[in-house]
């Protein structure tokens, strides 16, 4: 199964500038080229979220152990991810791992559920995995919060729900910057949008999937997992314009809250060829002292799995 392909730039500033000139009504019936994700993000423009967010749910796909060489070494990963999540300050938190194998390392812990995912699907099935998740998400328990698709091997900062729940952004949150962990070469970089000293520097969101938490407010009804769900299936570079067309625009997190891990053997990236350019990108960008980030994500754990 592929990726649902992007929006060109061109015809996305132009149903950004109708939508606010026309009304997305209007919008909806004049175009019909419109993309099922862009469909769901007008239908909810007009419904802002007004309950007050609760917790942040993580929706974790996991890749099927028939899809790897390294089974044990994917569920170490996934359970360094967790880890990350039980050393949250806040402890208003879910994830939800959606998979055809249950890791037997997962965490007892009432916040950490397995999703059973029996599909058949033909290629790639992540992207039907985060459809499942993202349709599970009223089952989750939380009324109103953060939607937050994220990879197996991505490391969260200890503040990352904190500063979500403590700062309440109206549309969810975007990670500008992050850093780029090379496994391979065990080195760091910071990701963030390019300025005067480092104009080829690349935002974190346009790196890693790992990027976007999406405002949610049940009371609107099957409207906001229809806009969760059909955001998943592109490419994460069309995360911020999904949620502005939607009327959520994302809000820049403080500081780098997400690591994203590359280069470990099993990166999805790596199977279309697309890794070597990140690699690049960590050595061109490469941070000397990293001490405390990698203190900070206990980086030590993860460069010393086997």
């Amino acid at each position: 199964m592929a990726q649902v392909p992007a929006t060109p730039k061109p015809a996305r500033l132009r149903r950004r500038v109708s939508a606010a000139l026309l009304g997305p009504e209007r919008l909806l019936v004049r175009d019909a080229g419109l993309q099922p994700s862009e469909r769901a993000a007008l239908a909810l423009r007009a419904r802002p979220p007004r309950a007050a967010p609760r917790g942040v749910v993580f929706l974790i796909p996991l890749v099927g152990r028939h899809h790897v060489g390294d089974w044990p070494g994917t569920c170490a990963r996934l359970t360094a991810t967790l880890a990350a999540f039980l050393r949250q300050s806040d402890p208003n938190w879910q994830a939800v791992i959606c998979g055809q194998d249950r890791p037997e390392t997962l965490p007892e812990d009432p916040r950490i559920t397995f999703l059973p995912f029996t599909e058949r699907v033909e290629g790639n099935d992540k992207w039907r995995k985060l459809a499942q998740l993202c349709d599970h998400l009223p089952r989750c328990g939380v009324p109103a919060g953060y939607a937050m698709t994220f990879d197996a091997d991505d490391i969260a900062h200890p503040a990352l729900v904190a500063e979500m729940l403590a700062r309440k952004a109206r549309g969810g949150f975007l990670a500008e910057s992050g850093y780029v962990y090379d496994q391979g070469a065990d080195t760091l970089a910071l990701a963030a949008p390019p300025s005067l000293a480092q104009p080829r520097r690349k935002p974190f969101w346009k790196l890693c999937g790992s990027c976007a938490a999406l405002r949610f407010d049940l009371a609107n009804g099957a409207a906001e997992t229809d806009l969760l769900r059909e955001m998943s299936q592109h490419e994460h570079r069309m995360f911020p314009y999904l949620a502005r067309l939607a009327g959520r625009r994302l809000t820049p997190l403080s500081e780098p809250r997400v690591l994203y891990l590359l280069n470990h053997g099993e990166n999805f990236g790596a199977r279309r060829g697309r890794v070597s350019f990140k690699t690049r990108f960590v050595q061109r960008f490469r941070i000397a002292d990293d001490s405390e980030i990698r203190a900070a994500f206990h980086l030590p754990e993860i460069a010393s799995e086997p």
